[in-house]
């Protein structure tokens, strides 16, 4: 993989449903309308990129019980807007980059527990397709959305305004 000094290595996950519908979390504190997205975060020094998928996964969504399905080669790569002025920009990084895992979610529903995080990144969370994740995210995510969706649409259940 290319390094890219100046991007944050990040993980994201797609989190499907048997029937192959994915999990979407409404962002706390974010208004609409592109206030979904995937559980997704940074990678601690040291830490593979499946334990870090799996580490986000349970600490935004409370969710443990997932069977891997597959993962994206190569970085995805996204810029941070140029009016970002979160911790990640103030520490100099111009966007990130990111693997995307496919898990299958396995577990009961009662799992979710969108408080198991100290500082809960959602609000709240549906079943959705992934066809539609793309018109959902923020703008500058879009284009990192829509290769992940290409990458794993062999999993999901065809839905969704794209459909």
């Amino acid at each position: 993989m290319t390094d890219l000094p100046h991007y944050r290595p990040n993980v994201g996950v797609v989190l499907f449903h048997p029937d192959g519908r994915v999990w979407l979390g409404r962002r706390a504190h974010t208004p609409p309308p592109h206030n979904w997205q995937f559980p997704q975060g940074g990678v601690d020094a040291g830490e593979d990129f499946e334990t870090a998928a799996r580490r986000e996964l349970a600490e935004e969504t409370g969710a443990v019980s997932a069977s891997y399905l597959g993962r994206t080669d190569g970085w995805i790569v996204y810029d941070f807007p140029d009016d970002a002025a979160g911790a990640k920009a103030a520490r100099g990084f111009k966007g990130q980059k990111q693997v995307w895992f496919a898990f299958r979610f396995d577990g009961d529903e009662a799992e979710f527990d969108l408080q198991a995080h100290h500082e809960p990144e959602f609000e709240a969370w549906r079943w959705g397709y992934l066809a539609e994740a793309p018109s959902l995210i923020v703008p500058f995510k879009r284009a990192a959305y829509e290769t992940v969706a290409r990458a794993f649409a062999p999993f999901a259940a065809t839905g969704g305004p794209s459909a």
